[in-house]
Order: C-alpha cells, then sequence, then structure tokens
C-alpha cells in the first residue's frame, strides 16, 4: 500500500469522479484508476461500486476512508517536521481553538510567537470543542484549546490545563443593567432577562443552560445561533444579555457593560490538547511552551 494510492482514493472518495479526482491530484486519469485497482487487489476488496456518473463507496471503502485521512495527516505531518529548520525558521502549525478563544487568549500569544518565529505560518480552525476533538483525532491539527471536560466518547488526547476563567454577564450601557442593576447577577436572576445565545453545539450555551435550569427555569432567547462577535454585536443593540468568559468581555471595551456573577458564579476550564499517539511538531512544541506561559 503506497501513500500516492491513499491519496488518490481520498480524492476519489471526496470528489465521487475519477476525471475530476485526476485533475485534483494532477495525474493522468488512466493511472489513477490503475493505482485504484491495484490498492483494491492487495486489500482484497472493491473500494468503489462504479455505475456510469455515479461513484460511491463500498462497505470496505467506508471503512478506510477515515484511516487513510488519517494516514495522509500523519505523513503530511512528518514532512514538515523534517523540513523545519534547526532554528524554527520555516514550518507551520495547526492550531484549533473556540471563537472565544480566538478573541480573547490567542491575538496576544499569537502575536509573540509571529514575532519571535516570523518563518513559522499560523493555521487557525475555530470550532466548538467537539468539532476541534474529531480534527484532532483524524490528524488535521497539531493543537487545540478545548473547554474540559472532554465528551465521554473522545478518542485518546493528552490534556494539559492552562487557563480556568470566569463567566460574566454582559449587557448594553443603555439598556437597564440585569438583576435589578446590583453589583452582581444571580443565575436566577437571569430568569427575568432575555438572553443573546450562542449556536447548538456551543460550549458556553450548553453551560448556560445547564445553569439556568438547575435554578428551575428554561432561559427565555432573544437571539439565539451567533458566533461571538455576532452575540457581542446583538448585546450592544440592546436585544438582551449574554453570559461569556470574562477575557472577552473585558476586549470588548466600554461599548458593553460586564456585571460579574454571584458566587460560586460560572466558570471554565480551558486545555491544550494534541494526539497521544503522535507528538506534535516542534513549532507547534514551541507554541505550547508560550501558551504556559502567557
Amino acid at each position: 500500500m503506497q501513500l500516492q494510492q491513499l491519496q488518490y482514493f481520498v480524492a476519489v472518495a471526496e470528489s465521487r469522479h475519477f476525471t475530476r479526482a485526476a485533475e485534483l491530484v494532477h495525474v493522468a486519469q488512466p493511472s489513477l484508476s490503475q493505482q485504484i485497482k491495484a490498492l483494491e487487489r492487495e486489500l482484497g476488496a472493491d473500494l468503489f461500486l462504479r455505475a456510469r456518473g455515479n461513484i460511491t463507496l463500498t462497505d470496505a471503502g467506508e471503512a478506510l476512508l477515515p484511516l487513510a485521512r488519517r494516514i495522509l495527516a500523519d505523513a503530511d505531518t512528518a514532512r514538515h517536521e523534517v523540513q523545519e529548520l534547526v532554528q524554527l525558521r520555516r514550518g507551520r502549525v495547526r492550531l484549533g481553538a473556540t471563537p472565544s478563544l480566538c478573541t480573547g487568549l490567542l491575538p496576544d500569544v499569537l502575536r509573540a510567537f509571529h514575532n519571535r518565529y516570523p518563518g513559522i505560518r499560523l493555521l487557525i480552525e475555530e470550532g466548538g470543542s467537539h468539532d476541534l476533538v474529531r480534527e484532532l483525532a483524524r490528524g488535521a491539527l497539531d493543537l487545540a484549546l478545548i473547554v474540559l471536560p472532554l465528551p465521554p466518547s473522545s478518542p485518546a488526547l493528552t490534556t494539559e490545563e492552562v487557563l480556568r476563567e470566569d463567566l460574566v454577564v454582559v449587557s448594553s450601557p443603555e439598556a437597564p443593567a440585569p438583576g435589578h442593576g446590583g453589583r452582581v447577577v444571580r443565575i436566577a436572576d437571569l430568569a427575568s432577562e432575555r438572553l443573546v445565545m450562542f449556536r447548538h453545539g456551543y460550549d458556553l450555551r450548553e453551560l448556560t443552560v445547564a445553569a439556568c435550569r438547575a435554578e428551575g427555569f428554561e432561559p427565555d432567547f432573544a437571539v439565539e445561533g451567533g458566533e461571538m462577535d455576532a452575540v457581542l454585536g446583538f448585546v450592544r443593540a440592546g436585544l438582551g444579555v449574554a453570559v461569556v468568559p470574562r477575557m472577552v468581555a473585558t476586549r470588548a471595551g466600554l461599548s458593553l457593560r460586564v456585571t460579574p456573577l454571584a458566587r460560586p458564579g460560572l466558570h471554565r476550564t480551558i486545555a491544550l490538547a494534541h494526539r497521544t499517539d503522535v507528538a506534535p511538531p516542534r513549532a507547534a512544541r514551541e507554541l505550547q511552551r508560550m501558551l504556559r506561559q502567557r
């Protein structure tokens, strides 16, 4: 089994068309077809059901696809690791993070990293923790900043806590202050507020809704479905209040009123994660170190 064969297989599986796949991998279509057939002979199973104008995966093809993607991603990581020069003058880091961390924690750290290692490309993927865990598992990311705890069905990941952050309530300065204008807001006070809520799959959404239900009420959503920037914008417009990380609220500046939650409040734990079975590339390890020392 050759990496080239797996690359051709993934191209056909994703495009569902032999000619388009050949164009994607820059090879003649007959050569691609021959390599796919050679791979099928070696595996002893057909990978595709071939019908005119309709290419679908067999059960064997469905089983091979995630493994092939992971093998190719690992090979790509190894290639980049070897290509890095001794002084980290070249390379890349593929980092995943939740949108709130991209807004709050990462800008200063990435600026410092880029100033020290300007030749290292930083590839950032925003997503919810569940999505980032899947991307780590398939080898598409070197590192990810995720919210603990991990889902029960998570793959084998090594995690290191880097931040424990308070959550606060943000509101428009032009709207009445939440919690009857007090210095703090109780979770129970949110029962009388309309919330601007994140989309499904957002860790902050799940944490806020669970806290409200623990107080015996269902939160009332004025708007839901946004990412971090959209949520902050809707709050500024006076559509409702939102529960966000303190770091994000601080960066928002004077355009939002920030009210702490009454004790014990709400918190989230941020961890840096990578696959247990694959050591991060050297450049990623250096970014790990800088995140620890932020």
